[in-house]
């Protein structure tokens, strides 16, 4: 079974775009994830039995299957018309989640279930101010898009997007119970440090992070 760092590898040759101006853009890499595995795991119960937190992770990275199961399960596309896993309220869909490797940093496309990649750099330490983010093998950051919300300073609509982030992290939380996988959810992240490291837009607000891993 492959792991994600050989998905990542496997992509080593960066695509060129020509500019109107003539000039040579790198296109950020794409990384195609293996169709979600949509059926089986542990019954519900079973898994809301087992659900908990964990803060000691194993160095054992996650199979490239495992990580597309997870992020599906997280927020993906579960029916024809785009709605997700996890509700937003009116359906903005306005969390985007982050995925953080010792490979490098990504974006989580749902639509095309692909991981589109922001920064080669190990940015795991910075997903958390606990020495477990740095240790853990992925690490996924939520971040609400105001802009897709009318209003996004309002107390309201920040109680929405809160909350859409709340679906998404117990969604992971169900995955990790059912399949045997250590997860802890945290708001203690240095918002302004990693906002700059992965690019974010001032509309673009991390909400909370979550560490996935094998238990140690």
């Amino acid at each position: 079974m492959h792991c994600v760092s050989g998905i990542v590898s496997g992509l080593s040759l960066t695509l060129v775009l020509t500019s109107s101006l003539g000039a040579q853009v790198a296109a950020p890499k794409r990384i195609a994830l293996p169709a979600p595995q949509t059926e089986g795991g542990k019954p519900l119960m079973q898994a809301l039995n087992e659900r908990k937190s964990t803060r000691e992770f194993a160095e054992q990275k996650l199979p490239e299957q495992v990580l597309s199961n997870l992020l599906w399960a997280a927020c993906g596309i579960n029916r024809p018309d785009g709605r997700r896993t996890a509700p937003t309220a009116m359906n903005k869909q306005e969390i985007d989640v982050y995925v953080i490797l010792a490979e490098g940093a990504f974006l989580y496309d749902p639509k095309e279930h692909s991981l589109i990649e922001v920064t080669a750099a190990d940015l795991r330490a910075q997903a958390g101010t606990q020495d477990y983010a740095k240790e853990a093998p992925v690490n996924l950051v939520y971040v609400a898009d105001t802009a897709k919300v009318a209003g996004g300073d309002d107390p309201t609509k920040i109680l929405f997007y809160g909350t859409a982030t709340g679906f998404i992290s117990q969604n992971v939380y169900l995955y990790c119970a059912s399949e045997g996988l250590a997860t802890v959810v945290r708001a203690s992240v240095d918002r302004s440090a990693l906002a700059q490291s992965l690019g974010l837009r001032p509309g673009q607000r991390i909400t909370l992070a979550q560490s996935v891993g094998y238990p140690k």
